[in-house]
């Protein structure tokens, strides 16, 4: 399977009820009024383990057979999806083995320490990312359970959408950051599928725009640069969910990093709540791109709330 379907996001739905939180829809007239449209935020960092990366975390694990995760699980993640694998992994009973790059926040390392993840930091890039997974796999046995390139994954993160277009269906459009693209192919499967004619939206920092000129250019382009405060997304794309995105995504758009900051700060001024620099990227997308989104219903999804308060982005 290449990319899972609606149908498939609708049976990730059950499987993973024990574990996920359903997340509320939040509104606020005062930040309507500063983005020029409708902002419906689905509240993800609010969700088990601070993200949504519990969704597709749980979905992949607990649809593995016993004798597939008889060695555990092992992945990498540069924070959310670690505690998310952790989790569910705890929840099956099964060990967890967390590779994660050495300039992940400290908080993210301890959430996934917390839920009983084996930690292994790593230098912070792709390869020694997969080096370290692949020792970890001939030493253990391990099966990994990949944060985007795996489609029980990818239909575990369709279900924020699910939700989202439960609660709200009359939405004109809907928006997630995107990294490695699982959550975005999860919501663009989900919405196009629930709603014909809608229009979905990927929001991407300025500072790692790999995706943003993949989508254009139609081949994978290489992350040159991921020196951004959103640390959730320095991942790259990878193929299946490039060709999810291009074929049901509308666009890919870039936000600065002071955008970033200024969207943290709306949110948690209007809607009292603590969200991440990954999570306030489609927001702040809203403001930077108002042209786009005038008058319409759009739905935010707020990926995570994992932010180290003891260092915050605005913070010298």
């Amino acid at each position: 399977m290449n990319a899972p379907t609606l149908q498939d996001i609708r049976e990730a739905a059950i499987r993973i009820a024990p574990l996920a939180h359903r997340t509320p829809v939040l509104t606020s007239r005062g930040l309507d009024e500063i983005c020029g449209a409708q902002a419906f935020f689905k509240c993800e960092n609010l969700q088990r383990t601070g993200s949504f990366k519990i969704r597709g975390a749980s979905n992949a694990i607990l649809a593995l057979s016993d004798d597939e995760v008889r060695g555990g699980v092992v992945t990498h993640s540069s924070g959310n999806h670690a505690s998310a694998v952790a989790c569910a992994a705890r929840h099956r009973g099964i060990r967890a083995d967390i590779v994660v790059p050495n300039n992940t926040p400290k908080a993210k390392q301890e959430t996934a320490a917390g839920f009983g993840g084996e930690i292994h930091l790593c230098e912070p890039t792709l390869a020694a990312r997969q080096a370290a997974v692949d020792t970890i796999q001939q030493r253990t046995g391990a099966t990994m359970v990949h944060p985007y390139d795996n489609p029980l994954v990818i239909a575990g993160q369709g279900t924020a959408a699910l939700e989202l277009l439960a609660d709200i269906p009359d939405l004109d459009a809907v928006a997630a950051p995107v990294s490695g693209g699982g959550l975005l192919s999860g919501t663009a499967i989900a919405a196009t599928g629930l709603k014909p004619g809608i229009q979905v939206f990927g929001a991407e920092p300025e500072r790692a725009d790999d995706a943003c000129r993949s989508f254009h250019s139609g081949k994978l382009e290489p992350l040159l640069t991921s020196d951004t405060i959103a640390d959730g997304l320095r991942a790259a794309l990878c193929q299946r969910t490039l060709d999810v995105i291009r074929a049901q995504v509308t666009d890919i758009l870039t936000v600065s990093e002071a955008q970033i900051i200024e969207a943290m700060k709306l949110i948690w001024r209007y809607l009292k709540i603590v969200v991440e620099p990954s999570g306030a990227v489609p927001f702040a997308m809203l403001m930077a791109h108002r042209e786009r989104f005038a008058g319409r219903r759009v739905g935010l999804i707020l990926s995570g709330g994992n932010l180290d308060l003891e260092k915050l982005p605005w913070q010298t």
